[in-house]
């Protein structure tokens, strides 16, 4: 082959990678035979016998029902089943003959200049961008006449255009199967990339593809008569405002822009009493719309992930709130309560939205017996350390800890917790729980992990290697019956549709979602285009991916998919507007966000039109009102059909108001509200309180200084499994 530098204009069509020299993979088709591409259609180089020009070189770009250039490839007898195989294995040998990555992108800028069919300008719309590129590229297809896809595509970018060229010659002609059956792995192989590692134009090869596929299922479903999916409901969000598309997306804009009587009532109440609000990502949109509003006349107001409530609750007290109310389930008022308590704020009351029990199906798994047999049998094979989701009640940390020496982890720190545990203590055991599906996937991960180099490992964790993540891998246990009823909602149907319907969309999923979600997003973030974390990690991600945009400063709409509890969305949609307004200027691009509910249709609930009221479901014997209510069919139900927790919708703005109102003079009205201390004792006569903090502050040391502290270790290797006290 050929490797002269392609940048000489002299270099021939024969030295491209539409060449077969002997020193190529022989292909198994004798056929293939290289020919001169046209300015029609110069993808077709493996033919049998020659091309022939159906319409002048000079013409313009085929139109979308023009026919195959070349008799022998539109031949339907010939058999193509290995025509899209060899031909990527071609053009994998052809730069891996480039050992040099300078010499590949010159041949890659080649191909683009010399290779790429003409893009017809009436294709170069928004609609067919291709999300995830740093450059902007236009991808358009068609299904001919004899079943074969044709593409075509185009790019702001030099070294952009090389990528679609490679992929347009790959897959120009070939049947709708062969193009579905290539994987974002086969393009691996192919090593081209931008010297220093440039994330978005390596990563062009795998968005592109992804659209590809993406259009081929369509046009097959076009052709077959078949009726494409509804699109899941969604909020596009722009610096002129919020369109709302499906009515479950309409209940959730509803009350982005909160009614100003109730956020003026609200914030008079909590300055008039000095009170505090620290409430969960996922409350209701009504909740959250008022809340955001009121926080720029009173700054003692904070969304986040339930860590980081405690932590801004010391904060308040700290800065002078006599009151903390708490919007979030039970164990999130718990830790509240004992967290003021250990910085020394026992005077500072906190109060809780209900006077019914307010549950979390994922606490709720770890206070069960089967849970405390787990953790049983992880006492029984030191040295064991016990990592607890943060998600769960102070009592049963507390418990916990008694048994087995326990270290508490959220969703973004829980993979770098276990892989410090692992490096820090040899021979350990590591006890994961509740959640299975978080579990089942930071074991997925590790799998992944353990095909990778070392050197992809270290930057992950510079303690492992490849040996040491194989070897972690049967020591590494999770609990297999803890579910969140939200997250639960991610499974095979959403993920089906999200595969055929928002391939191309930015991913996110929590890091509690099943495997199959949990998967697609991990391909997603491979190549860019997803992230698998915490509330916060989603958030930031969004975030991040808004200001790229708009630092590119060309029109864009980007799609993200929210894989997780809906109520993230009043976050979401705040944060992106800051961005876009803080952005626009007269004559500035465009940029809009979709926002993408995937809704199962299994959990759709159906209510009467008439109903005026708050629609409701009933879990016991507790009546939770779900806002923002049902309409047209579309909706909440306890089976999750909008990824909606009932728990969390318990934490109403009446019910905000009325703890506020009754404080401080009324507060024997609201005695049923307050988070009371726990003054129960573990087995080994201990507070819960203190025994159930201490697993919390072993992950605040961590987070501090990137290791174990001292005291658990020692708890581990010396107290683990000897029947002693660990919270000694």
């Amino acid at each position: 082959m050929d490797t002269a530098s392609v940048s000489s204009s002299s270099a021939s069509y024969h030295s491209s990678l539409f060449s077969l020299t002997q020193n190529n993979p022989k292909p198994k088709h004798k056929i293939f035979l290289p020919c001169k591409p046209t300015s029609h259609n110069p993808f077709h180089c493996f033919k049998s016998i020659k091309c022939v020009h159906s319409i002048p070189p000079d013409s313009k770009p085929r139109s979308k029902n023009a026919p195959f250039t070349c008799s022998a490839v539109a031949s339907s007898q010939s058999p193509t089943t290995d025509l899209v195989p060899s031909k990527l294995q071609h053009l994998v040998a052809e730069f891996h003959s480039l050992p040099e990555p300078v010499d590949r992108l010159k041949r890659l800028l080649h191909y683009a200049s010399a290779f790429l069919p003409p893009f017809p300008d009436s294709s170069r719309v928004d609609s067919n961008r291709v999300m995830g590129c740093t450059a902007r590229v236009w991808l358009d297809a068609t299904l001919d006449q004899h079943g074969k896809m044709r593409f075509w595509a185009d790019s702001d970018s030099e070294v952009t255009r090389g990528f679609c060229a490679c992929l347009i010659w790959v897959l120009d002609g070939a049947a709708p199967e062969e193009v579905l059956r290539v994987k974002t792995q086969d393009l691996a192989a192919l090593n081209v990339g931008v010297p220093g590692g440039v994330r978005s134009r390596v990563n062009t090869w795998h968005n592109v593809l992804v659209s590809m596929q993406k259009r081929t299922k369509r046009l097959v479903a076009e052709r077959e008569g078949n009726k494409p999916f509804d699109p899941f409901p969604s909020l596009i969000v722009t610096a002129e405002g919020i369109e709302a598309k499906g009515s479950y997306a309409e209940a959730q804009a509803r009350y982005l822009f909160p009614d100003e009587a109730k956020v003026k009532e609200l914030v008079q109440v909590l300055k008039e009493k000095q009170i505090g609000v620290v409430a969960h990502f996922y409350m209701d949109p009504e909740v959250q719309g008022v809340l955001t509003a009121a926080k720029k006349d009173w700054p003692h107001i904070h969304i986040s992930d339930s860590l980081v409530m405690a932590d801004t609750a010391v904060k308040m007290a700290k800065e002078g709130c006599k009151f903390i109310t708490v919007l979030g389930v039970d164990f999130m008022s718990e830790n509240v309560r004992a967290i003021l308590d250990q910085a020394g704020f026992q005077e500072v009351g906190v109060y809780r939205m209900s006077n019914e029990r307010i549950g979390c199906s994922l606490a709720d798994a770890a206070s069960t017996p089967a849970y405390m047999n787990y953790l049983e049998d992880a006492s029984a094979s030191p040295p064991s350390l016990h990592v607890i989701y943060i998600n769960t009640a102070l009592e049963t940390k507390a418990y916990a800890h008694e048994l087995v020496p326990t270290i508490t982890c959220t969703s973004s720190n829980v993979v770098q917790t276990i892989l410090q545990a692992f490096a820090q203590i040899a021979d350990l055991n590591i006890w994961y729980g509740p959640d299975s599906y978080m579990g089942a996937n930071i074991a997925k991960l590790f799998q992944q992990m353990s095909l990778m180099s070392d050197d992809e490992i270290a930057e992950i964790h510079p303690a492992h290697n490849n040996s040491s993540i194989k070897s972690l891998l049967p020591r590494l246990h999770y609990y297999q019956e803890g579910t969140c009823i939200v997250h639960h909602l991610f499974g095979h149907e959403v993920v089906e549709r999200i595969n055929d319907m928002y391939c191309d969309a930015f991913l996110t999923a929590h890091l509690e979602v099943p495997g199959e979600m949990f998967s697609l997003a991990m391909e997603a973030k491979r190549r860019g285009m997803g992230v698998v974390g915490s509330t916060q990690n989603i958030l930031d991600f969004i975030k991040n991916r808004v200001q790229e945009a708009l630092d590119r400063n060309v029109n864009e709409h980007l799609q993200f998919v929210l894989g997780t509890e809906s109520g993230m969305v009043t976050a979401i949609v705040a944060a992106v507007r800051h961005l876009l307004h803080s952005a626009t200027s007269p004559g500035e691009a465009k940029v809009s966000v979709e926002i993408v509910f995937p809704v199962s249709s299994e959990s759709m609930t159906s209510t009467s039109n008439s109903s005026e009221g708050l629609n409701s479901v009933t879990i016991g014997d507790v009546i939770l009102p779900v806002i923002p209510g049902v309409a047209s069919g579309e909706g909440c139900s306890i089976h999750g059909g909008c990824a909606s927790c009932p728990y969390m919708k318990m934490n109403s703005l009446s019910s905000l108001l009325k703890v506020c109102h009754h404080l401080p003079e009324g507060q024997n009205l609201i005695a049923a509200y307050e988070a009371e201390r726990l003054k129960l004792q573990t087995p080994n006569g201990k507070s819960i309180a203190d025994v159930g903090c201490e697993p919390i502050l072993h992950m605040r040391h961590f987070q501090a200084t990137k290791e174990l502290p001292e005291k658990l270790v020692y708890q581990v290797l010396h107290l683990s499994g000897s029947g002693k006290s660990v919270s000694t």
